[in-house]
């Protein structure tokens, strides 16, 4: 029987939801591209209730203790004297969460000589130090897909808010202010505007595809190169590097994983090239930008406009400045995990570990470390490095879109 230790976000501060805004949520079967949705045998969760805090459990107790096998739930994630840190020691299976992440270091794995499984339930294995995985033969997987369309939808909203000058607008309607001139000072149309993703994996091409209809001008940079056929169905223009295309877009949006070749890209190089005035949305993750250089932007004005839901570290301290940084639009990292996503991430968990306790294959778009080495989706977008090191800042892999 195993132990599975399971690091979730915390409860609402008023109480787990007694109640929902919505009864239901629309049916889809499939995502772009024929990948079908999480497929387990069952569920014991209603879609649409909160999944991903503490007490939504992922919706696994009952599935886990009818096995034989012990869940333990925690937020405690960080320190020494973390839940985490004093579970680890006989956890078979930890799952954790981009949006809450529990940092499966060198260090801790070394802790942990019965962990067999690293599970996120979400996308994005960065808190997991995928060497000292494959060192070990641990299995490292995620719910591939499961929450791309929810982060699309995010950078949409994000970009439009920036543009527009959406939140100070509202924050003017709270105060009792009709103050339509402070509104519109910093309000654009997206129309027509030269918007550029980094990386055009799932969530990247996903962005582009929503953003057609805006009859905006579309680019995009990425290791991997689209196909023709979606390159003219788009109309996009591909550039070979990241400085040549921030050149040209007055709107970036990152989409590609944290790797060492993508820690702080956005630094006081990389954005002096970037037009003046121009925005940045990043749901990647949120070392990619150089923190301190994103508020020197926004502060000289060579940006007109940074949002986001990634930090680091996370959760971000009170005094981490993009907090109070100008003209910004940060949210928690909440772009996915979404009610919605919820559904299907925690039905991805499921079924991922219905296939690992039965001892079937789980699938290969799950896979990102198997068997001592990159495998499925991981085997595309990472490769290995030849650097040392147990942190999760060694230079380790090198990726892709995710």
């Amino acid at each position: 029987m195993a132990k599975i230790v399971c690091v979730l976000y915390d409860d609402p501060i008023d109480g787990y939801p007694k109640s929902y805004a919505r009864d239901d949520l629309p049916k889809i079967d499939h995502y772009a591209g024929g990948q079908t949705l999480p497929t387990p045998k069952a569920i014991d969760f209603k879609p649409g209730a909160l999944l991903g805090s503490v007490s939504g459990e992922l919706g696994l107790r009952k599935f886990l203790e009818s096995g034989g096998h012990t869940l333990v739930v925690t937020s405690d994630k960080d320190g020494p004297d973390s839940a985490l840190e004093r579970e680890l020691g006989d956890a078979d299976i930890v799952i954790s969460q981009p949006f809450w992440p529990a940092y499966l270091t060198a260090e801790r794995i070394a802790k942990a000589p019965k962990l067999k499984l690293a599970l996120t339930a979400g996308i994005g294995s960065d808190h997991v130090d995928l060497q000292a995985a494959i060192e070990r033969g641990i299995t490292v997987a995620e719910v591939t897909y499961c929450n791309s369309i929810s982060v699309a939808e995010h950078v949409v909203m994000m970009i439009l808010g920036l543009v527009r000058n959406y939140l100070p607008s509202y924050e003017w309607v709270l105060k009792g202010g009709w103050n339509i001139a402070d509104c519109v000072a910093r309000s654009y149309d997206l129309e027509a505007m030269e918007v550029g993703t980094v990386a055009a994996g799932r969530i990247g091409l996903a962005v582009l595809r929503r953003l057609k209809p805006f009859d905006v001008k579309l680019h995009y940079t990425d290791r991997h190169r689209l196909p023709e056929a979606t390159e003219k169905e788009l109309n996009l223009t591909w550039h070979p590097t990241v400085e040549g295309m921030v050149k040209v877009c007055d709107v970036v949006t990152i989409n590609c994983p944290l790797h060492p070749e993508t820690e702080h890209m956005f630094n006081d190089a990389l954005l002096a090239k970037m037009k003046r005035g121009a925005y940045i949305v990043n749901t990647a993750r949120g070392k990619i930008c150089d923190r301190d250089a994103i508020v020197r932007a926004l502060e000289s004005g060579q940006i007109a406009g940074y949002a986001g839901d990634v930090w680091f570290p996370q959760p971000a301290p009170k005094d981490h400045p993009w907090r109070t940084m100008p003209h910004h639009g940060m949210t928690p990292h909440i772009s996915g995990t979404s009610l919605s996503a919820q559904a299907r991430y925690a039905a991805g968990v499921r079924e991922i570990l219905e296939c690992w306790f039965e001892g079937r294959p789980i699938r290969d778009e799950y896979l990102i470390v198997d068997g001592g080495k990159l495998a499925g989706t991981g085997a595309h977008s990472y490769s290995a490095g030849d650097a040392t090191g147990g942190s999760e800042e060694a230079a380790r892999f090198k990726a892709t879109a995710a």
